[in-house]
């Protein structure tokens, strides 16, 4: 893929700025001298007075300079005002570089000062009041996975010495706010771990900052910037850059090197500064869907006509699969909701399937139903109150429960597991009925991960005891008849 350029606008407001600095300072500098002049003209009737006059002249003096600093200080270079970074408790909050490397799950380093990139080396550069240090980090939040990690791009974080900020390079492009730095590569590509990996990271690490900070992509994949760009624009004002490609030097006062991570597709209140949670992570989403969704609607509506009745039965949603752990009777199971009083949608996403599409059919559901695989993730998309029913195959009772049973739970849906029986897989029909694959799944699974993908993830679809999944239809068609969206 042919390396991707953004051009930026620069995000140093310094000319006009500095200028309208100096005129205020030349201005008070000389109100300043002038009162100055006048009372020590004048003749005190006693030593008390000029005594007292000097004390509370100079006490008036520090307070102003105390409160009004930018006004003694123009020659400085603007720089619009950071928070301080969230740092682990060990991080001094005045550190020039401090990595958190606590977490089983991420490493996090912060960087304050004089910050500037020089990607041709991987590298940041922070010029401080320190000797030289160096720390390294890989951006990417499967800290324990070292096969992956290993084809991460690694950082380095060179700390040196103030003094030799003029032998470094040159700012191109000054920054007046954070930069938070991570990489799409990985298993960028498989959306579970586009959103579990990167986006609900990004959104714990990049929120705080209220759209005032930049993206700094390491392995920048053009496909991803495009296919998640209306949720980055929720979280950021500024077009991300591409770290690699972009051999300017951008200089920061502030960067996160890394994402912050709770738990599988969930945030814990208790680990945020605004004890957010899945529902605030939802409502990014809503925020960077809406717009589309509204023109889809648009267009929708003129192709077809005034909309008649509306339709008043709940709708149900079957996310579709091909091959592996595909519904071998879906349309069974399509007419069978029909009966039982749903209308349904079957919605097959693909790698190229509009997000905001899938965002729309979703958030417009009552129900979901779908079978043990990544496209579970788009349980995010739904409301809360809403129904998940996951389809489990064998074997995989652990997985679906860990990744989208409890994550279901946290985000406030009404989660429904349908655990197939062996007669329900293919896999009855490849193994007799005494076989461990069909009788002791854990044994199986005991052998290591690639027995499992072999035989339960790849080599598995589902034909549904129809009789057996209606019971599940009636259960949750009853439930949603005693519930209000509306309210």
């Amino acid at each position: 893929m042919a390396p991707h350029h953004h051009h930026h606008r620069s995000l140093l407001p310094h000319s006009r700025k500095a200028q309208d600095e100096e005129d205020v300072h030349d201005d008070f500098k000389g109100v300043h001298i002038s009162a100055t002049e006048h009372w020590l003209a004048r003749k005190p009737r006693s030593s008390f007075l000029r005594l007292l006059f000097i004390f509370l002249f100079f006490t008036f003096l520090l307070i102003f300079i105390s409160r009004f600093p930018l006004l003694f200080l123009s020659d400085l270079p603007y720089r619009e005002a950071v928070s301080p970074l969230p740092s682990a408790n060990f991080c001094s909050l005045s550190s020039a570089l401090c990595c958190d490397r606590s977490a089983f799950r991420t490493d996090i380093c912060f960087l304050n000062g004089d910050i500037r990139t020089r990607s041709s080396s991987s590298s940041f550069l922070i010029f401080s009041n320190s000797s030289f240090s160096e720390e390294r980090v890989r951006p990417y939040t499967r800290k324990w996975e070292a096969p992956i990690m290993s084809t991460i791009n690694e950082l380095r974080l060179n700390l040196r010495p103030a003094n030799l900020s003029e032998t470094g390079p040159k700012c191109d492009v000054h920054h007046n706010i954070t930069a938070v730095v991570f990489s799409t590569g990985g298993y960028t590509g498989n959306v579970y771990h586009e959103f579990n990996d990167g986006l609900i990271p990004l959104y714990l690490t990049s929120r705080r900052f209220n759209r005032r900070v930049i993206f700094l992509i390491v392995e920048y994949h053009d496909w991803w910037v495009s296919k998640y760009g209306d949720v980055i624009s929720v979280l950021s004002d500024f077009p991300p850059i591409d770290f690699s490609a972009d051999s300017r030097t951008h200089c920061f006062p502030q960067a996160i090197v890394g994402l912050q991570i709770h738990d599988e597709l969930a945030i814990e209140a208790n680990r945020t500064a605004g004890n957010e949670t899945m529902a605030d992570f939802r409502q990014v989403l809503d925020e960077a869907y809406r717009p589309r969704i509204r023109s889809i609607l648009l267009e929708q509506k003129q192709e077809d006509g005034e909309q008649g009745k509306l339709e008043q039965r709940p709708k149900l949603v079957v996310i579709c699969r091909n091959g592996s752990r595909a519904i071998e009777n879906e349309s069974e199971l399509a007419a069978l909701a029909e009966e039982v009083g749903f209308r349904v949608e079957l919605l097959r996403p693909e790698q190229t399937t509009e997000l905001a599409k899938i965002y729309m059919a979703l958030n417009s559901s009552d129900v979901m139903i779908g079978v043990h695989g990544a496209a579970m993730t788009h349980l995010l998309f739904m409301r809360p109150g809403s129904v998940f029913i996951q389809i489990v195959p064998l074997g995989l009772d652990w997985a679906a429960e860990t990744y989208y049973g409890q994550p279901a739970a946290k985000a406030k849906l009404r989660y429904e597991s349908y655990r197939i029986l062996a007669r329900e897989s293919s896999l009855s029909r490849e193994y007799g009925k005494d076989d461990p694959v069909l009788k002791d799944p854990e044994s199986v699974n005991a052998k290591g991960w690639e027995a499992t993908k072999k035989v339960y993830l790849d080599g598995q679809r589902v034909r549904l005891d129809m009789v057996r999944f209606r019971k599940r239809l009636v259960r949750v068609h009853r439930y949603l008849d005693m519930i209000d969206f509306s309210s």
